[in-house]
């Protein structure tokens, strides 16, 4: 394997659990669970709001959106993932690398603008209730889907098409079990400085504006509900945002926490990141169905209408 990544730039080798290979067909059962639970989870939002009118409202359009944004997280890293723990296959080419880092990245990234169009949703629900269905029609929110894909698409096609100028030259090891960027770039022989500046700066485009932007509109929200005398009113209007607030959090702190290990912790030791990215990659489309059929009343309703019919 050494000689092959030495003879070959294009040649990265993915990593399961450092030092714990021994075990790898044990932890791909807790992984096949989890992944068969995203995307049953995440399928079955899909299919009850398709078929039940009740549902069709902007709220969970754009919960429609979340749901594919995370089964195509699920299914972009599931492949190589299971493909290391199963059957020890961890050589991957630079071009299959670059295509799934578009699809797992572009995901992300798309995941991280629909959880700014949902609290933009939910701003206008608490906000400007009486004009909710003027401002957020079928066709501003098809815009939006668009407007999503757009910004997806300039932010990281660039950075992808950057790697091809760089130089693989060592044994590629790669501390994950599918590409990340990050990752990647540290295994370059070359220079990366034009590589890491872009990198930050479609952070910054991203999670840089979409955090502030979901935390002044929570600001916004908390300064209306207050207004409202009624302290049961309150609690009724502001436990809309629960599942919301769920998937901003399981989604936005183990990106962060990733993004900065890759970034400052190269000390760390191998299994934090691959905790950290476990975290970031695995748990919202696992929890996110479930926050949502607890959290929301018509999801809970459509999914029990769902099984009686199938009953």
């Amino acid at each position: 394997m050494l000689s092959l990544g030495n003879s070959s730039s294009s040649v990265f080798f993915l990593t399961g659990f450092p030092g714990l290979e021994a075990f790898h067909i044990w932890f791909s059962i807790p992984f096949c669970c989890l992944y068969i639970i995203a995307l049953l989870g995440n399928s079955r939002i899909l299919y009850v709001v398709m078929t039940d009118s009740n549902l069709h409202e902007p709220m969970y359009y754009f919960l429609s959106l979340l749901s594919t944004t995370d089964m195509g997280i699920t299914i972009s890293s599931l492949p190589t993932t299971l493909g290391v723990l199963w059957f020890n296959t961890r050589i991957i080419s630079l071009d299959a690398c670059i295509v799934q880092m578009f699809f797992l990245h572009g995901f992300t990234l798309m995941e991280s603008s629909v959880l700014l169009a949902m609290a933009f949703d939910r701003f206008i629900a608490i906000c400007n209730p009486l004009r909710y269905a003027m401002i957020l029609t079928n066709s501003r929110i098809i815009k939006a889907g668009v407007v999503i894909i757009v910004r997806m698409l300039f932010n990281l096609v660039p950075l992808l098409l950057l790697l091809k100028r760089l130089s693989f030259c060592g044994p590629n090891m790669l501390a994950h079990s599918y590409c990340y960027h990050p990752d990647v770039i540290k295994c370059s022989c070359s220079s990366i400085k034009v590589n890491s500046i872009c990198g930050l700066v479609v952070l910054i485009l991203t999670s840089g504006i979409d955090i502030p932007c979901i935390f002044l509109s929570y600001v916004l929200i908390i300064k209306s509900i207050f207004r409202i005398a009624s302290p049961e009113e309150r609690t009724k209007i502001f436990s809309t945002c629960f599942s919301h607030i769920g998937a901003v959090a399981i989604f936005y702190i183990p990106w962060v926490i990733l993004a900065l290990v890759h970034r400052f912790a190269h000390k760390a030791p191998p299994y934090v990141h691959t905790l950290m990215s476990t975290l970031h990659f695995l748990f919202p489309p696992v929890l996110n169905p479930i926050i949502y059929s607890v959290k929301t009343k018509q999801i809970r309703r459509a999914f029990f209408k769902l099984f009686s019919n199938t009953k």
